[in-house]
């Protein structure tokens, strides 16, 4: 094998990636309006990292969206439709069909409630997908976290992409989110496999895109252009179409010609099969309000048109709005809700007031961002290419782990101390509070590093994101897994425990405790509903909240009965860890005794580590062991035998020779080319070196990782994003630490990355989110690593000047330090030998 040194420390070797990625490139046209000025650190974020992939587990799954931090709505250019396994951008596609507000969260789950914008200009209004398609050049589109724009070809013919649409596929993979279960999974086993143009000339007509949003409310930017050969004339009128509706959904729309807005509300929601909610009167509504008075106007039911209708319903529903044939900008501005289309209309009012400009959407978006990442320099970084300049795969990282989870709440008035209001699947009606209401959770995703990392950058959001899931507890009886506007059952375990327990060991108090303990004890002593009667296996439709699924057995002898649950193995081993969370949080209201028993019991991981084989293994009811190959979730023996989050020391001494046994055995999984960093499992497995006393083995395997997996081009993510947790990996990484144990305080050192990097830490990341302390303002905290592009390895560290001996720092060390210093060499070191203990 090629040592993973010689790719990172050089830092030179350049490794293109073998698809049609675009990069970080732009050109533009010196007539053109520039929204760019002022826009700092911003520079180096390249929205369309991990827009690119040749299958839906080697995509990224994410979208060149604009809108601001946790945002509920993203605006995204679209060039397909989605569905699950697809997302409406493709960076590999030549065509874009409009602009869409998604609230789709990854590429594996559903839309809902989306509306898309379309621009026109033909003598007959298109409103298919199909139909509608602009060819574009790659070099004529910027994506920023501010402002999108591109260039159409107004002279697009003929019909394109159909095979790109929901009908095509038939809903897709999934139909409404059910799957299937194998036979190996009747005979419980595993439940799921591992993840992982158009010729274009001159334009002579083209429409001019620029796109901004805010959390609830876009603004689109239509330019109407010719070329010096074209001819502008009133026979061919610019229009406007919106779908409101794709087939088997019927919506409904409204135009009203004397406010220039059109308005509607579309039911889809993709995952409508999974769970047990079923929330009958969920809509997404919307509300488009334009700068130019209309000529005419329409609805459209499928591919027909009719002229002057103002209400439509039905499926494949849009409406179209046409203007007088000299104009040469329009303006939309769409606002979004799950509430009503009035409070559809309030939000527009509220965020973007009719006298708000485009360019004034763009500064607020704009500094919005800053606001997060402007809080961060660095310096002395690789010298490599643009493709893999780390400066823009870090900041592209922080923007993608900002956006989730999603703030769905709704303003009320332009007073931000005002209430709130917002609409809850889980109960199929409108609350209204002092408080913001997060969704779109991928816990299984998530916990690992998304959700301490939000504690650093966003610590004035993690209390309300714990009482966000109190609160859904409050309504359902159990914390979420993977909530899509309400419980999927997606993914196995209880992991809300560890975001609890996050939260809770880093300092962070303003929710309920005794609710938190009362959440968590019931997933640690209650099994779900028929919990004997059904396999659990991924995608199982129309289930009862999953939970646990297996308790039964786990708590009868330790492990989940792979001929009786699907995924059993992972299922015992991610038990074993969440016990551990809920002891945290059992420590924390007192109560002692529940928290030992709890700890007793997250030794349960070796009840399927098999000695023989020096693996962890799935075992039957009856105790023999399963086929090896049975029993995962997304991976296989070798990466869920080092899946002890919380125990590295005891797993250690499972192993015939102890910790030496176990770093052989990490080299052999790493050697041999079983690790999946596109997959979550793997991400804590490199520092394991470092906690059985082989830091320097774990830097060399850290940066070998973070080289291969990550770039700054389409195709920079190797698996999917998940909502952060891919590029958390590295934005810790590259910083010189990763919390290991997520519930816990604990992060374990690596490598650092950059020579130095400067963090103006926002108020409250030192007190628990808490301002009005002692403590409670903003603190800057700098980590200096002299070296670090070509010295891989820890020779020392130090915070304010204490030396640190161990490869482990405390949250509180980290965010209450004025400084951390790394001293770096470039030969392996004797430092930290003594791992975890």
């Amino acid at each position: 094998m090629r040592s993973a040194i010689q790719y990172i420390v050089l830092g030179l070797e350049a490794r293109r990636v073998l698809a049609y990625p675009s990069g970080t490139c732009e050109t533009r046209d010196s007539s053109t309006p520039s929204y760019h000025h002022d826009a700092g650190v911003l520079k180096y974020v390249n929205p369309k990292i991990g827009t690119y992939g040749i299958s839906p587990n080697d995509n990224g799954g994410m979208i060149p969206s604009v809108s601001v931090p946790f945002g509920m709505t993203r605006w995204t250019a679209q060039t397909r439709e989605n569905y699950i396994s697809q997302v409406p951008y493709h960076d590999a596609d030549g065509f874009i069909h409009g602009f869409q507000a998604t609230h789709q969260p990854a590429i594996w789950m559903g839309e809902l409630g989306q509306v898309v914008l379309t621009p026109g200009w033909t003598s007959e209004v298109k409103p298919l997908f199909e139909q509608r398609a602009f060819a574009f050049r790659k070099e004529d589109e910027v994506a920023t976290p501010y402002v999108y724009e591109v260039v159409l070809d107004a002279d697009t013919e003929g019909g394109h992409d159909w095979d790109l649409t929901e009908e095509a596929a038939g809903e897709g993979p999934v139909p409404g989110g059910a799957g299937s279960a194998s036979d190996e999974v009747r005979d419980g086993a595993n439940g799921r496999v591992r993840k992982r143009s158009a010729a274009v000339g001159n334009y002579m007509r083209q429409v001019r895109v620029a796109m901004s949003a805010s959390a609830h409310t876009s603004h689109l930017r239509f330019d109407f252009e010719e070329t010096e050969d074209g001819t502008f004339g009133e026979s061919v009128q610019p229009y406007v179409s919106i779908q409101v509706t794709r087939q088997n959904w019927t919506g409904q729309v409204d135009i009203d010609p004397e406010k220039n807005e059109v308005s509607g509300s579309n039911p889809q929601r993709q995952d409508y099969r999974l769970g047990p909610d079923k929330p009958s009167s969920f809509r997404g509504y919307f509300v488009s309000r334009f700068s130019e008075p209309f000529a005419s106007y329409g609805a459209s039911l499928g591919g027909n048109t009719s002229e002057g209708t103002t209400s439509a319903s039905g499926e494949l529903l849009g409406a179209y709005v046409k203007f007088h044939g000299n104009t040469r900008r329009v303006e939309v501005r769409t606002a979004v809700s799950f509430v009503s289309v009035e409070q559809a209309r309030k939000n527009l009012d509220i965020e973007s007031p009719d006298g708000t400009s485009f360019e004034d959407a763009v500064e607020s978006a704009k500094l919005a961002w800053l606001e997060k990442l402007g809080r961060i320099t660095i310096e002395g970084v690789n010298s490599t290419d643009e493709e893999h300049d780390p400066r823009t795969i870090w900041y592209t990282g922080l923007f993608h782990a900002l956006q989730y989870p999603s703030d769905f709440s709704e303003p009320t008035s332009s007073d931000a101390s005002c209430a709130r209001t917002f609409y809850s699947g889980y109960t199929d009606s409108v609350h209204e509070g002092n408080d913001s209401y997060y969704q779109s959770w991928s816990i299984w995703d998530t916990y690992r590093a998304e959700h301490s990392l939000l504690t650093i950058f966003a610590p004035e959001r993690v209390n309300s994101m714990m009482r966000s899931l109190l609160q859904i507890f409050d309504w359902s009886g159990r914390l979420p897994m993977w909530a899509n506007m309400v419980e999927t059952n997606i993914m196995i375990a209880t992991n809300a425990d560890a975001v609890l327990a996050n939260a809770i060991s880093r300092g962070f108090r303003s929710f309920d405790l005794q609710k938190a303990w009362e959440a968590v004890r019931k997933d640690a002593f209650e099994p779900p509903d028929n919990d004997t009667g059904l396999l659990y296996y991924d995608r199982e439709p129309d289930t009862p909240y999953e939970a646990r699924a297996g308790l039964t057995s786990y708590m009868e002898h330790g492990w989940v009965d792979n001929d009786r649950w699907s995924e059993s193995a992972s299922r015992t081993l991610d038990y074993a860890f969440n016990d551990a969370a809920c002891a945290v949080v059992a420590r924390a209201v007192g109560e002692l005794d529940e928290a030992a028993a709890l700890e007793k019991r997250a030794e349960n991981y070796a009840t399927i580590w098999n000695g023989g084989t020096q693996f962890m293994q799935a075992r039957n009811e009856n105790g023999s062991w399963a086929n090896d190959t049975w029993g995962w979730t997304e991976g296989d023996k070798w990466v869920y035998t080092f899946d002890v989050l919380h125990d590295a020391d005891g797993l250690a001494a499972l192993f015939a020779d102890g910790r030496r046994g176990m770093k052989a055995k990490l080299d052999e999984h790493f050697d041999g080319g079983h690790n999946m960093h596109s997959n979550e499992p793997s991400h804590h497995v490199p520092y394991l070196y470092s906690l059985i006393g082989h830091p320097s083995a774990a830097a060399e395997r850290i940066r070998g990782l973070a080289w291969d997996n990550y770039n700054a081009t389409s195709a920079g993510l190797s698996g999917n994003e998940d909502l952060g947790q891919m590029s958390a990996w590295y934005v810790f990484s590259a910083l010189g630490f990763y919390p290991v144990n997520p519930a816990s305080d604990e992060y374990v050192v690596g490598t650092p990355f950059f020579e130095k990097v400067v963090l103006r830490l926002p108020a409250g990341a030192a007190t628990g989110g808490e301002l009005d302390v002692v403590g409670g303002g903003e603190r800057t905290l700098v980590i200096e690593a002299p070296g670090a592009t070509a010295k891989p390895y820890v020779k020392g560290l130090n915070i304010d000047g204490k030396p640190v001996d161990r490869p482990i720092v405390r949250h509180g060390e980290i965010v209450g330090a004025n400084t951390i210093t790394f001293e770096m060499s470039g030969t392996p070191t004797a430092w930290g030998e003594d791992g975890e203990l």
